[in-house]
């Protein structure tokens, strides 16, 4: 689930799938120590968004996602649907459009790839009355646009995404205004490249989650969150539905498996621990509002993703 920013609230809700939200990094992950410089936290206007604080809408959310090339970052389609174009709606009607082709096209999203994300002087939601959404906005962008560690993209959901199931087609992009140079940067997997995998708890093989999302989530409230950690999952089955879509991963550590995702980490990576750069799932669901027993990583591998996400770096 994504995180939505100074909200704990919104962490509180539960839902049969509960989308893998922005955190403050891996549930019981370990520093990151520049391994993955090329997964970032994305930070993301939706003007649809209910923020209980302000008379308008207009919510702020945070999400991880992988640099591919110096201009294209993958990520979950929840992460991109319905982003804001210059402040104002992309969804010609509301959150329950159930297309990509309302939600699609915003440029309100920003990525800072630091191994902690920048806030410090982010303008504060307590600085605003009830009825200054809107300037909150100006004031956030304007910010991110004069700082030099968040670079800002187009955000575009996969062409059959439906923010109603969004578990059927949850990828999403994000292309850089600027591109950025790296040394190395994610890569997309081969063609059903998870089916070499035997899926079971007792599984040998461990794949690697790279997130920004919080560490621990309670019934109370949140810990954690805008720093980038990894730790390694089991893989438990690729039989879950809608079939072909996902692959279920353990979210509990045990002696095989080091941490798990949580809210804030969705759109983040789940690499191939033998290959650590090949992007095999993005983040997008956990079961619980804890962030605990099992999580789904939207898989990578199959045609149409491969086709989608490759029409961009091509």
């Amino acid at each position: 689930m994504r995180r939505k920013l100074a909200a704990a609230a919104a962490l509180a809700m539960v839902t049969a799938l509960m989308i893998a939200g922005p955190v403050g990094a891996v549930r019981f992950g370990q520093a990151d120590s520049g391994e993955h410089p090329y997964v970032g936290e994305l930070l993301f206007y939706v003007p649809d968004a209910i923020d209980s604080r302000f008379d308008d809408p207009g919510g702020w959310f945070s999400c991880s996602g992988t640099l591919l090339s110096p201009t294209v970052i993958v990520t979950a389609g929840h992460c991109t649907f319905g982003v804001g174009l210059n402040g104002v709606t992309t969804t010609h009607g509301g959150r329950d459009t159930t297309t990509a082709a309302g939600g699609d096209g915003g440029n309100d999203v920003w990525i800072d790839f630091s191994e902690a994300a920048h806030f410090t002087g982010f303008p504060a939601s307590s600085n605003y009355g009830r009825d200054e959404n809107h300037q909150r906005y100006l004031d956030r962008a304007a910010w991110l646009n004069a700082n030099s560690n968040w670079h800002r993209g187009t955000a575009h959901p996969h062409p059959l995404y439906n923010d109603n199931q969004f578990f059927a087609h949850d990828a999403g992009i994000v292309v850089l205004d600027q591109p950025v140079s790296m040394a190395k940067y994610g890569a997309l997997p081969a063609l059903n490249w998870l089916n070499q995998y035997p899926a079971s708890a007792h599984s040998s093989h461990s794949f690697e989650v790279v997130g920004f999302g919080v560490t621990k989530a309670l019934p109370f409230g949140t810990f954690g969150g805008d720093t980038r950690l990894k730790g390694l999952l089991i893989l438990f089955t690729l039989n879950a539905q809608p079939r072909l879509s996902y692959a279920v991963f353990s979210n509990t550590p045990s002696a095989r498996a080091t941490g798990g995702t949580c809210f804030g980490d969705s759109g983040g990576p789940i690499f191939d621990s033998t290959s650590s750069n090949v992007v095999v799932a993005v983040n997008s669901w956990v079961r619980s509002s804890t962030c605990s027993g099992q999580s789904g990583g939207y898989r990578l591998d199959q045609g149409d993703d491969l086709s989608f996400v490759g029409s961009y770096l091509h």
